[in-house]
């Protein structure tokens, strides 16, 4: 339930079928919408479509749903498939689930901003180590929220000593909830107002799905949460498992990182942390810290133009990233700012107020989320400029800076609209910088 276009949908699919299993993949997207996917799935008889609209005979008589992780639990179709008796499940709770009994050791990492460079920098200390044998594990997966990544076909694969590293967001961790499962060590970045469209302005509730990263923690595993989480936590929860609490100040002294930004030191102290507990050297954690480069569209480097930097920050799709990211790359006021998109009934109005202290000017895209901050952003004591497509964004920018000034591409909003998704909208802007 829930293709995509990302490929995790795909590859859980194709693991599937190459099972055996009898399909029915269904989602609201019409087909011509699916196309790079649907044309990954050629060849399989055993798949039947049901596209641009789900249909409740579907959620009769099967053995198991599947759902993305965007579909709400309280969704017609999954209430169906529950009153049928059928399990429903996600794709990295069941592999969780199952990798598990055969001794997995399984690291999560959850948080409003920060959980997809901690689950790397993590993933990239484990490989080094692994080749050092620092640890004994015959495979280091990476998986959970990560572009193309499926996280199922690792079943193949996996055998007791080998650590799973996942990227977790609250909705999958809906699935860690119904199957009442935890990761070995689970690590909470930082909590932050995100997806209030989708909670309906519920924080509790929002924090109540991540927490299962550690619910069901024993006394042989571990927590790790950043200072700035910790508070909303503690307040609410007792923990089974030792835990602790990192900050930037707990980045080693005399310790580099090569990504720029405060944010990283604190997502730096939370990996070293989780690495520690392995058993890692500080050594190896030292050495791969030092040389990452970061993740894609995450503050991400593009290339230099003239004297000007130029940084995709796309996965910035709430206000608080976006100040993050300011902070990180901004010099007296020397950056052009592409932001705007979709609404996630996100307050913007720290956002609005920080811009002057770090922007030259700000370049607007169309969506409902601009249209809604329009007005507050016109009287910025700045030059602000609306565009309707990407290509003319940057083009402005462009006109709007001088050698040494930063283009940011930092949104603040959802990308849904005017692209396919986050990352859509990142790798356009990256070839579109690319022809400059």
């Amino acid at each position: 339930m829930g293709l995509g276009v990302l490929g995790r949908g795909v590859g859980d699919v194709k693991y599937l079928a190459e099972s055996g299993a009898e399909i029915i993949v269904t989602d609201l997207k019409k087909a011509e919408d699916l196309q790079t996917s649907l044309d990954q799935l050629k060849g399989f008889t055993n798949i039947t479509y049901v596209l641009g609209e789900h249909r409740l005979e579907d959620f009769k008589d099967r053995d198991l749903v599947l759902k993305a992780a965007g579909v709400p639990l309280d969704n017609i179709y999954i209430a169906e498939a529950k009153k049928n008796g059928i399990p429903v499940e996600m794709s990295s709770a069941l592999f969780a689930r199952l990798s598990q009994k055969r001794d997995v050791r399984i690291i999560g990492v959850t948080g409003t901003r920060g959980k997809s460079t901690v689950t790397h920098m993590i993933y990239q200390i484990l490989k080094a180590a692994q080749k050092k044998k620092e640890i004994e594990a015959r495979h280091v997966f990476l998986g959970g929220n990560v572009k193309g990544v499926a996280t199922l076909p690792f079943l193949d694969e996996v055998e007791g000593e080998d650590i799973a590293v996942l990227e977790l967001d609250s909705w999958q961790l809906q699935g860690f909830g119904a199957d009442q499962i935890s990761p070995h060590i689970a690590v909470f970045t930082t909590f932050l107002a995100d997806h209030m469209n989708y909670y309906k302005g519920d924080m509790a509730k929002y924090l109540d799905d991540k927490a299962n990263i550690f619910k069901y923690q024993t006394r042989n595993d571990f927590v790790i949460m950043g200072a700035q989480a910790a508070p909303f936590i503690t307040k609410k929860y007792s923990f089974n498992a030792p835990h602790e609490i990192r900050d930037v100040s707990d980045f080693p002294s005399g310790w580099s990182l090569s990504i720029p930004g405060e944010h990283n030191k604190y997502n730096a102290a939370l990996a070293i942390a989780a690495c520690r507990a392995m058993k890692i050297s500080d050594i190896t954690i030292r050495e791969v810290l030092q040389s990452f480069t970061g993740v894609e569209g995450r503050l991400q480097l593009i290339k230099q133009v003239n004297g000007v930097k130029i940084y995709n920050d796309t996965t910035a799709t709430m206000p608080d990233a976006t100040i993050v990211g300011l902070k990180a790359v901004s010099r007296n006021n020397n950056v052009v700012l592409i932001m705007g998109g979709a609404d996630k009934e996100i307050e913007m109005g720290a956002l609005i107020q920080a811009i002057p202290s770090y922007c030259k000017a700000v370049v607007m895209l169309p969506g409902s989320g601009t249209d809604k901050i329009r007005e507050q952003i016109l009287t910025l004591t700045l030059p602000v400029f609306f565009e309707e497509s990407l290509k003319n964004a940057v083009q402005t920018a462009f006109k709007n800076t001088q050698s040494g000034d930063v283009i940011l591409l930092s949104p603040a909003f959802a990308s849904f609209g005017l692209f396919k998704n986050e990352y859509d909208r990142g790798e356009q802007f990256n070839q579109i910088v690319a022809s400059f």
